[in-house]
């Protein structure tokens, strides 16, 4: 994985998370506001570090500096920005076009394993 890909893990997890629960909110008409959960922000950045370990970096110092740095920073904005409310709208509009790019990244990425372990 590039470091590029790898720096947008956390974000693009979030905003999965967020969609869903957007959708969820206007489909059930119960909330019309999704509340930017530091436990979704967190659950972003432990995803970034259990596939932080395949990233290709490109210096020695960034597997350590860099990486957890990076994590912990994002940890700490998911805490601060815990009390924000976004219109459940918007969280549905960005979060499900991501998910869906996420599902089909998953798809792709099983059927090229699947046809290099037919080839030996």
């Amino acid at each position: 994985m590039s470091l590029r890909v790898w720096l947008a893990v956390p974000f693009l997890f979030s905003f999965a998370v967020f969609g869903l629960m957007g959708s969820a909110g206007l489909i059930t008409a119960s909330w019309t506001t999704v509340p930017l959960s530091p436990a979704v922000c967190g659950a972003g950045v432990a995803v970034a570090a259990a596939v932080s370990s395949g990233v290709r970096w490109s210096r020695p110092w960034q597997r350590v500096w860099l990486r957890w740095s990076y994590l912990g920073g994002l940890l700490a904005l998911g805490v601060l920005v815990g009390a924000v409310e976004v219109p459940a709208l918007a969280t549905t509009v960005v979060g499900i076009p991501v998910l869906l790019g996420l599902v089909f990244q998953c798809l792709v990425q099983t059927d090229e394993s699947r046809s290099a372990s037919d080839c030996r």
